[in-house]
């Protein structure tokens, strides 16, 4: 590969990197995505809450998109966030278009979020022996996804 930006990585531990940072991109984004469709189509009597809690995960996934973009280009590799790149390479399911009930709806959330934890934790696994610094952006992705996991579970109460 070529580099505008040099990395002090070795070439085999940026590959891993590289790896890791564009595939949990391509998953924010969707995450987002998902996210925004279930907003706007919630329907029940839990409405607010959940469409208020949707927001939350929207607003992490956004965060934490832009941080790992970053921390890519910070490493001389460029990140790559289009709708192609998306829709081909992101590890969520496609959300059906229309109304959602409200159990659907947390489901739905459950399962995404589930997806990218998952995803997070196997490319955490990959990067911490050769980038401490990229496995701490895992580190604290993971925390803040596996919160709004808990609370979409907590939320799907009996």
């Amino acid at each position: 590969m070529t580099y505008t930006v040099k990395s002090t990585l070795p070439e085999a531990d940026l590959r891993t990197v590289a790896e890791a940072l564009q595939g949990t991109l391509l998953d924010l984004i969707d995450l987002s995505l998902v996210a925004k469709q279930i907003h706007w189509n919630v329907v029940g009597p839990r409405f607010r809450s959940i469409h208020l809690q949707l927001d939350e995960v929207v607003d992490t996934a956004r965060q934490y998109s832009d941080t790992v973009a970053e921390r890519a280009s910070a490493l001389g590799i460029s990140p790559d966030g289009r709708s192609v790149s998306v829709a081909g390479g992101s590890a969520l399911a496609t959300v059906k278009e229309g109304w959602l009930p409200d159990n659907d709806a947390v489901r739905l959330m459950v399962e995404a979020l589930s997806a990218v934890i998952t995803k997070a934790r196997e490319r955490m696994k990959a990067v911490g022996p050769v980038d401490p610094v990229t496995e701490d952006v895992f580190i604290r992705l993971t925390g803040d996804l596996e919160k709004e996991h808990w609370m979409f579970q907590a939320e799907n109460r009996a």
